[in-house]
């Protein structure tokens, strides 16, 4: 009879040591769970080239078709008239067959769902004052309502370029707010790879309007401004930890600022996620509930800006803004140099591993946790936030600045 008894769970056979030792079993532990506790390491600086070709092909594509096809202009933009009318029996082909011998052919029609009941709306060019009231009468008999349930709005071409030119002029003390803030409350060098991104999220903005046609109004230059400033908050959110993190960029601690640069984008991953989700939900119920369900085309207009903006943003904050952080500061001599000594000891990926595995960010943080692979070790006591490569060198915590005691 063999004398083998069975194994616990979670255990495996001798290790061949010879001593008899039980090794544990390491489970690998899923992608959700290492984003869940900060512990991924993606390569989001290295890959640079491919972000940025990503992005240089959606923008040439919006331009080309913004140069092409143009933007479908809402009535607020070129000047119009708009009518609303109950539906009644009527269909949208009806109200169009109606309002054909007008010469209102390329007019848009839409069934909106109000409390009242289904009502329709004729957006057309301007047209004179007869032709106005004729069309009146026409949707009037064809809908079976009275003229005087026929509302009638004429908008003037002045009107949006009063619109475009507020929006254009917000836009510019924004960027330049925005600058002063970034450059005085991290540095100048932030600015510019944020004032970029926010050019991308508007481009790829515009892009979507362009190749769609999806009719710009009022509502979607209001969407396009919250779009900045919620894609300014998603890149703040990345640059503080970037700048928490930056005591880490050391030649004898083997990482370059791009390599602090993945480490901080790894450490914020599932915080900028949570960011994004969150205000993806309730953008999304507006779009589904109060425009598709309840009829109101306004809130759809809005919604689908807000949409696209929204993953724009949370793209450029992670794959446009920062690594352009860390081209642009490892042209500077200190930075350039650490750059070339860590690529001459053949490169930094298992340093940024057993950084991210450990969490160094704060000093005095408590210890840290040790990475999931034995081939990179991170030790540390109470208090202590080093991290320890698999050469033997460790990154120093930066020193406590000393204060002084009132007496």
């Amino acid at each position: 009879m063999s004398d083998k008894t069975a194994q616990p769970d979670g255990a495996s056979a001798d290790n061949g040591s010879g001593d008899g030792a039980v090794a544990p079993e390491v489970k690998r532990r899923s992608i959700w769970t290492r984003l869940y506790h900060g512990e991924t390491n993606f390569d989001f600086v290295g890959r640079r080239k491919v972000w940025f070709i990503l992005s240089l092909v959606a923008v040439l594509i919006g331009l080309g078709a913004l140069l092409t096809r143009g933007l479908n202009l809402g009535i607020d933009f070129e000047g119009g008239v708009v009518w609303e009318v109950p539906a009644g029996d009527a269909s949208v082909a009806d109200a169009r067959n109606a309002i054909d011998e007008f010469g209102l052919a390329s007019a848009t029609i839409q069934e909106l769902q109000g409390d009242e009941g289904t009502e329709l709306r004729i957006e057309a060019e301007p047209v004179s004052a007869s032709t106005s009231d004729q069309v009146t009468d026409a949707l009037a008999q064809v809908t079976g309502s009275s003229a005087d349930d026929v509302s009638l709005t004429s908008v003037g071409p002045s009107w949006g370029r009063e619109i475009s030119d507020k929006a254009i002029r917000a836009l510019v003390v924004f960027l330049v707010l925005v600058t002063i803030y970034i450059a005085l409350r991290f540095e100048l060098k932030m600015a510019v790879p944020t004032l970029v991104a926010l050019i991308h999220d508007v481009l790829i903005t515009i892009g979507v309007y362009a190749v769609t046609q999806l009719e710009v109004t009022p509502a979607t230059v209001i969407a396009v401004l919250t779009i900045l400033g919620y894609s300014i908050y998603d890149g703040i959110v990345v640059f503080d930890k970037v700048d928490e993190n930056t005591r880490l960029v050391s030649s004898t601690g083997g990482l370059s600022y791009g390599g602090m640069v993945n480490v901080s984008l790894n450490q914020a991953l599932m915080r900028s996620l949570n960011t994004t989700i969150t205000a993806l939900l309730p953008v999304t119920s507006l779009l589904v509930v109060g425009s598709w369900i309840m009829g109101a085309v306004v809130l759809q207009e809005f919604a689908i800006a807000l949409l696209i903006g929204l993953f724009s943003g949370a793209y450029s904050s992670l794959f446009i803004a920062s690594p352009l952080l860390a081209w642009l500061k490892e042209r500077e001599p200190r930075y350039r140099d650490i750059k070339r000594r860590v690529d001459a000891r053949g490169g930094e990926a298992e340093v940024v591993a057993a950084a991210v595995m450990a969490g160094t960010t704060t000093v005095g943080s408590g210890p840290a946790r040790p990475p999931a692979s034995s081939g990179a070790a991170a030790r540390s006591s109470p208090g202590d936030t080093r991290v320890v490569t698999p050469g033997g060198r460790a990154i120093p915590p930066r020193p406590r600045k000393k204060t002084k005691r009132s007496r």
